[in-house]
């Protein structure tokens, strides 16, 4: 037996031959499984020898696997050595190539062929670090040589760093498609707005990036300190975890939301996890990656996946799960805003239904208003002077006061419909603009739609309510985009103009949409006139009346198949 390996000699024709296509292997496939088999064939060869293995660190348990093998009994898969046990553990502890000449005197070897006598193995290293062994067999004791043995070690030399190239390609293939997946994955999240579509997505695509079993997603309450199972993904049948809220203190992933960083989990089969109430029901399930949806601060929620085997998650499939959860928390908060701006935009709807019920109602007494003064007057002047114990005299009574009755109801529903001054505000157009804005950027973005507004140098401000004022802009530009159903640009811009009754606030609003039908310009503020199917035709009706009430004005300044443009003017405060 020998320890030391000498070094070696010039390499002979025969040598270099062998060290070539060892060298061309790599050439020939990108992958292991195909190049592995033929080194050990072009070793085997090389040194005549009667069996071999190429065995790989496992580095999710730290043992020695046999990847590839020449001549070794059915049952070699059934081999694996820790470090330091049998010859080719030694190697790999050691990180030493051993000859040993006759393998009935060593101690170390443990057998796997029941007709091997000598045996050499070289430990694959790559920078410093054993990532498997080459061990060669023969069934003649002193078969293998000192200089054999070094040769074995510059031929291993070369084989290691093919495989180690072949790893590196496949590494990076590997990520590429991970980013082209992970770039498709954000562009499909990003559109999702039904919450549950957008949590059966992510967890989807999360556990086929990762090629797990299963992947969970769960939501965060923070108000309420629980987490709740929203979605499970799986490749098998399994147990989703209980719904409804689940406290923290009871959940396997509560480090992940307290230290809003990523945990792993070894092996969640353990006793000390069988008391958690946030683990899938799967005895197949081992061990787990959890990190944190995070958004600007605040844990929304989640992310595990789920592996059937004890596995070592990498620093790559940590960063790899902690992109897919920013992503997932960037969709998910989308979600929510998405679902806020159309709760607000039914909301607006609502209340401009029951402004125009308002203007309706107010039209109506007004037209009611005349004639019952009238009614009241001649009523007065009848000049019938009925006897006490006449009826009629009742009959009079009961009318006039029926009369007075019906005058008040009239004055409260016109003073009703009147916008109280108490509310009105000095309000910055600028600000209205930039507030408007906010509630429908998203709602611009999905429809494609760049909106572009400069803030004037100084604040342009007006006496007004800001509730009416904001809600005619969100009329205009609603009218704006419903013209632009493809996308387009809404330019807004804002200044201060001077007239006979003063210095106004003028604000153009330019889309770029198909226009208005000619037919139609000259009554487009008229009530219910609409020249798209579904529109009620209150919307420019009521934000004229509104910049009435406020003594500005609302105009069409142009329109054509190329754009249209809105001009509301009102008065400086």
């Amino acid at each position: 037996m020998f320890e030391r390996v000498e070094s070696a000699s010039a390499l002979s024709l025969a040598d270099q031959a062998t060290l070539g296509r060892i060298a061309s292997l790599g050439f020939q496939s990108e992958d292991p499984a195909f190049v592995l088999p033929r080194i050990l064939g072009e070793l085997l060869t090389h040194f005549e020898g009667s069996a071999g293995s190429i065995s790989l660190l496992n580095p999710d348990h730290g043992r020695l696997e046999i990847e590839t093998q020449i001549g070794l009994p059915a049952d070699y898969r059934e081999v694996v050595l820790r470090l330091g046990q049998g010859i080719t553990g030694w190697v790999a502890f050691h990180s030493r190539a051993q000859l040993v000449p006759d393998v009935t005197r060593d101690a170390r070897y443990v057998r796997v062929r029941s007709s091997t006598a000598c045996e050499i193995a070289a430990p694959m290293e790559d920078n410093g670090q054993v990532i498997g062994v080459i061990c060669l067999d023969h069934d003649t004791i002193g078969h293998f040589t000192p200089g054999n043995l070094a040769l074995l070690v510059r031929f291993t030399a070369e084989a290691t760093a093919v495989v180690q190239r072949l790893w590196q390609l496949r590494h990076l293939k590997a990520k590429a498609r991970q980013l082209e997946t992970l770039i498709t994955t954000g562009q499909s999240l990003v559109a999702k707005l039904e919450p549950q579509e957008l949590f059966d997505s992510l967890t989807r695509d999360a556990r086929l990036v990762l090629s797990a079993r299963a992947c969970a997603l769960y939501l965060h309450d923070a108000e309420t300190a629980t987490l709740s199972f929203a979605a499970l993904t799986t490749s098998a049948a399994v147990t989703a975890p209980p719904a409804g809220a689940l406290p923290l203190d009871s959940c396997a992933f509560a480090a992940a939301v307290h230290t809003r960083r990523a945990i792993t989990f070894t092996n969640i089969q353990t006793p000390d996890f069988r008391d958690l109430n946030d683990l899938p029901l799967d005895p197949a399930l081992v061990s787990a990656l959890a990190t944190p949806l995070s958004y600007e601060g605040e844990v929304l929620g989640v992310l595990a996946v789920f592996t059937d085997r004890v596995h070592r998650f990498d620093n790559d499939e940590k960063r790899l799960l902690a992109a897919l959860a920013s992503l997932g928390a960037v969709a998910l908060q989308n979600s929510r805003l998405y679902t806020r701006v159309f709760q607000s935009e039914d909301s607006l709807r609502k209340n401009e239904r029951l402004t125009t019920l308002g203007l309706l109602a107010a039209e109506i007494a007004h037209e009611i208003r005349n004639p019952l003064t009238v009614l009241k007057l001649l009523h007065g002047g009848l000049g019938v002077d009925f006897t006490p114990e006449d009826p009629r005299h009742t009959d009079m009574r009961v009318i006039g006061e029926k009369l007075d009755q019906l005058e008040a109801i009239v004055t409260r529903v016109l003073n009703f419909a009147k916008a109280p001054t108490s509310l009105h505000t000095r309000c910055s157009l600028g600000e209205i603009i930039e507030d408007t804005l906010v509630l429908l950027r998203l709602k611009l973005a999905q429809s494609k739609i760049t909106f572009r507004f400069e803030p004037p140098a100084r604040p342009v401000v007006v006496e007004g309510h800001h509730g009416q004022l904001q809600q005619v802009l969100l009329n205009l530009i609603i009218n704006a985009m419903q013209a632009m159903p493809d996308g387009g640009t809404i330019n807004v811009t804002l200044d201060v103009a001077l007239r006979d009754s003063g210095a106004v606030a003028q604000l153009d609003l330019a889309d770029t949409g198909t226009g208005i039908p000619e037919n139609i310009r000259d009554r487009i503020f008229d009530s219910f006139l609409s020249g798209r199917p579904g529109g009620t035709g209150l919307g420019l009706a009521i934000a004229k009346r509104v910049l009435i009430s406020h003594h500005g004005d609302l105009t069409l300044l142009s329109s054509s198949p190329e754009g249209t443009t809105m001009r509301l003017t009102l008065p400086l405060a």
